[in-house]
C-alpha cells in the first residue's frame, strides 16, 4: 500500500502526516504536488492541515481549484481512501466532496489546545479499529473549525451515519461545553456517503506519539492501514 499527502502553498502539517504515516505506521508515504494531476498510484491521501494558498478569500476556497484537487475527486469516486484534516477538512467541503462549510469560530478567536471526540461511527476506513462511543483526545489548531449545514443536509448526515466524530466530554457527553467553535451539534468530522471519505477538524497526526503525550489520533492512521490491507 502507499499513501500520499498533498503539498499546497501554505500547508504546514504535511510533514507531520507522512512522519506519522512512516515512522508510527511504517507504510509508503509520498508527498503529492498541488500542480501536478498525478497521485503516483497512492491508494489513500491525506489532504493536511494548515493555511492553502494563504486561506485568501476564504480557507479552501482556491484549494479547490488545484490541479492534483480534479485527481482527487476522480480518485475518491473510485472508491479511493481520502482524509482531510483541519484545512483539508476545509477544502474537502469547498471541493464538495463533502456537504457543509466551516465558519469562523464562536469567539472569533483562533482555539489550540486538546480536545475530546467521540467516535460515532466505526464503520468507516479511518475508525474500525474504534469501538462505537470511544472518546478519543487529539488536539485542535484552528479559527474556522465551526461546521455548519442547512437542516436537510444535517438529517442526511444522521440518516447515513455520516457523522464521524462529535465534540465531547472525557466521559462521552455531548455538551455545550465540550464545543470548542460552535459546530453545529457538536460535529467534529463527517463523511461522504461511500464512508471513504472523512474530513475532521481534530490533527490525528499530532497526537500518534508518546512523545507528543497522546497516542490516540494513530488508531485513525492504523484504521486505514488495515482497510487497505483488507482489500
Amino acid at each position: 500500500m502507499k499513501f500520499g499527502v498533498i503539498i499546497f502553498p501554505g500547508s504546514n502539517c504535511d510533514h507531520d502526516a507522512y512522519w506519522t504515516i512512516q515512522h508510527v505506521c511504517r507504510q509508503p508515504v509520498t508527498f503529492l504536488w498541488h500542480e501536478s494531476h498525478d497521485l503516483e498510484n497512492c491508494d489513500a491521501v491525506i489532504v493536511p492541515g494548515g493555511f492553502a494558498y494563504g486561506d485568501y478569500l476564504r480557507t479552501g476556497a482556491i484549494a479547490k481549484f488545484s490541479p492534483v484537487m480534479e485527481s482527487v475527486r476522480k480518485f475518491a469516486a473510485g472508491g479511493g481512501l481520502v482524509l482531510g484534516i483541519c484545512n483539508g477538512f476545509q477544502i474537502l467541503c469547498e471541493a464538495g466532496l463533502l456537504p457543509g462549510a466551516l465558519l469562523r469560530n464562536v469567539g472569533l478567536k483562533y482555539v489550540c489546545k486538546p480536545v475530546q471526540v467521540r467516535v460515532e461511527n466505526t464503520d468507516t476506513a479511518f475508525t474500525n479499529i474504534c469501538t462505537p462511543g470511544e472518546v478519543l483526545t487529539i488536539p485542535i489548531g484552528h479559527m474556522e473549525g465551526n461546521y455548519f449545514c442547512d437542516p436537510a443536509t444535517l438529517n442526511e448526515l444522521h440518516r447515513g451515519n455520516r457523522v464521524v466524530f462529535r465534540y465531547s466530554s472525557l466521559d462521552g457527553e455531548i455538551t455545550a461545553a465540550a464545543n470548542p467553535n460552535g459546530s453545529l451539534d457538536n460535529i467534529a468530522g463527517i463523511c461522504n456517503p461511500g464512508s471513504n471519505v472523512v474530513g475532521m477538524m481534530p490533527h490525528p497526526e499530532r497526537s500518534a506519539e508518546p512523545e507528543l503525550r497522546c497516542t490516540d489520533g494513530v488508531k485513525i492512521f492504523q484504521s486505514m492501514v488495515g482497510a487497505l490491507a483488507a482489500r
